[in-house]
């Protein structure tokens, strides 16, 4: 019998962990390292939540960049943090069912392998896929996520953290080195307009300076609409009509309000006519992933899913050559669905 599965969400932004078979995770911390200017301590992951902690003009250290871990010593950290103090968890007595980006490079896998088995000793992994600094359109088939068909976005919740603190900097007070409390203030504030040309005049009344232009971000790449219909596009036929009336949000960015309502209003025109579109929110888009990898974590089939470091070691090439021959045959197996519809 296997002993707890710690199920770890380690997104950008927040790291989500707790322990297989809940329903919520145990602890939701910041997944990085702040220090004020006025301290020369970093505090690490919840310590940053702490009421007492000094968040003004905090510099943060993040160990992922664009969702991909850059600095695993960072991470090595708040998994520390999390793990040991947090969850109190023996890695040398658990598994883990650890959340990654889509597509995530090899050399970055194996980093993040040796940090699992390595530096906290877990005996068993399960890779499965997420994405935090960027939004991914990932078509999903019997469970099976159809890899071929993934479209990216590179814009998430912080790029847009980052971009209101220029907009704030360049109309009023500098807030650059303020990136906590500037994304408290979009978590709490901002929303997804339905009408742009109105709310920009309406917001120009309140402008502190009278003179001032607001300056308008703009991406060289497709938007959300679009990605998700050129996701949608690269599936089978038969297949476009069941993902245009089952797409779900999930994701911290998503619960702006108006969200969803924006979306189907640019989505609705991209879509042929006799395509029924629904577009459905998560209860907790935040904590979303995390439960899916919970209830996974508890299923019967999840310890036979799992790779012991031993294998890791001694199939490594075997595994990535499988996961790519698994991809060539669903594309070349498309004909198959036509049949079978």
């Amino acid at each position: 019998m296997m002993s707890s599965v710690v199920v770890l969400d380690n997104g950008g932004g927040l790291c989500k962990a707790g322990f297989g078979g809940e329903r919520d995770p145990a602890a939701v911390v910041p997944n990085c390292l702040g220090r004020s200017a006025a301290s020369k301590k970093w505090l690490v992951a919840d310590q940053l939540q702490a009421p007492d902690a000094d968040v003004t003009s905090v510099s943060v250290r993040r160990p992922l960049d664009r969702g991909y871990l850059v600095n695993p010593d960072l991470q090595r950290e708040v998994w520390d943090r999390v793990l040991r103090s947090l969850l109190r968890a023996d890695p040398a007595h658990s598994s883990l069912l650890l959340v990654e980006p889509l597509f995530n490079p090899p050399s970055i896998q194996r980093t993040t392998d040796e940090l699992i088995f390595e530096d906290f000793g877990f005996r068993s992994l399960l890779v499965v896929d997420c994405g935090f600094s960027f939004t991914h359109a990932a078509p999903v088939l019997q469970n099976f996520t159809l890899n071929y068909g993934v479209r990216r976005l590179d814009l998430g919740g912080k790029a847009l953290t980052n971009y209101l603190k220029e907009l704030v900097s360049y109309r009023s007070v500098n807030v650059m080195d303020e990136t906590l409390i500037v994304d408290h203030a979009k978590e709490q504030l901002c929303f997804v307009s339905l009408d742009v040309p109105r709310d920009l005049q309406l917001a120009s009344t309140y402008l502190l300076l009278a003179d001032s232009q607001l300056p308008i971000s703009r991406m060289n790449q497709a938007g959300l609409a679009e990605c998700i219909v050129r996701a949608v596009q690269s599936c089978h036929p038969h297949l476009r009509p069941l993902l245009f009336e089952s797409i779900i949000l999930t994701g911290g960015s998503t619960l702006f309000p108006q969200f969803r309502e924006r979306l189907e209003r640019e989505l609705r025109p991209l879509v042929r006519d006799d395509y029924k579109l629904k577009i459905t929110t998560q209860e907790d888009p935040i904590l979303g992933v995390w439960r899916g990898g919970s209830l996974l974590a508890s299923s019967p089939e999840f310890e036979s899913m799992c790779v012991t470091k031993l294998e890791l070691s001694t199939t490594a090439n075997e595994l990535i050559i499988s996961a790519e021959g698994l991809n060539c045959i669903l594309k070349s197996h498309e004909p198959i669905i036509e049949q079978t519809c």
